[in-house]
């Protein structure tokens, strides 16, 4: 991967940069670990959940929008489970890699405005994101992002390797 794990030695200016560098890191190597397998094997279910290299990237897309914009900013999002079609992720055949990478970059680029323009102590309005339940604090939200990210790029890593892809961090 060309990014660097984000180490804890190196000094950050506070523990929203902490989140945004890890966040950053499993964005970045998601897109290079899909990206770097071969055309076949994006479309292509290794498992038996049958979930495929860019269901997983359209998931985290729409994780970080429920999450941030849907959530803690408390917009009216359209679709926000527009990743899913009968219970199951999905990405229509039009859908291409470069469409599903720049929506998570550009969605990874409104978090880190967000983060940056928030207090992380700071709680988003009552929603139906949060029926029946106090909002979460920004920091417990991008708690969340970060175990997301981390658990998906790990089936990942097993779904590349399994592919004949990249193999390790």
């Amino acid at each position: 991967m060309s990014r660097p794990f984000p180490s804890p030695t190196v000094p950050a200016g506070g523990r929203a940069e902490v989140f945004l560098r890890y966040l950053d890191y499993f964005r970045e190597s998601t897109v290079e670990k899909a990206a770097a397998l071969p055309e076949a094997e994006l479309r292509r279910s290794r498992l038996p959940s049958g979930w495929t290299p860019m269901e997983l990237l359209k998931h985290l897309r729409y994780v970080e929008l429920r999450w941030i914009e849907w959530g803690f900013e408390g917009k009216d999002v359209g679709d926000p489970w527009g990743d899913r079609r009968d219970d199951r992720w999905h990405v229509s055949p039009g859908e291409t890699l470069d469409d599903l990478v720049a929506a998570l970059r550009a969605q990874g680029a409104h978090t880190r405005a967000v983060v940056e323009g928030a207090d992380l102590a700071a709680a988003g309005p009552p929603g139906p994101r949060w029926p029946d339940a106090e909002p979460p604090t920004l920091e417990r939200v991008l708690f969340h992002l970060v175990q997301e990210y981390a658990r998906h790029l790990g089936h990942l890593d097993i779904v590349a390797e399994m592919a004949g892809g990249p193999v390790g961090e």
